[in-house]
């Protein structure tokens, strides 16, 4: 049996790699890369592809949120970190 369950990438629980890489995400980067699921996906993702997804895609996440690689967002997110 499926069962699906809506709920906002900001409260999705992560496992395995995944969880380090949402710990460097806030809210408003969680927005941008839902709504490009959303689009690429209308009827939806189950959780491991959403895990998935944010533990094998960093650098896909990393240009839909304006960097061209994942190491480059994480020295943006150190560099806030540190002001």
């Amino acid at each position: 049996m499926k069962i699906f369950t809506e709920k906002s990438l900001k409260n999705f629980e992560f496992w395995s790699g995944a969880v380090d890489r949402a710990k460097i995400l806030d809210d408003d980067d969680f927005d941008v890369i839902e709504q490009n699921l959303e689009e690429l996906y209308p009827d939806g993702c189950d959780e491991t592809f959403i895990n998935d997804f944010f533990w094998f895609e960093e650098d896909t996440i990393a240009e839909w949120l304006g960097f061209s690689s994942w190491e480059e967002l994480e020295a943006s997110k150190s560099d806030e970190e540190s002001e």
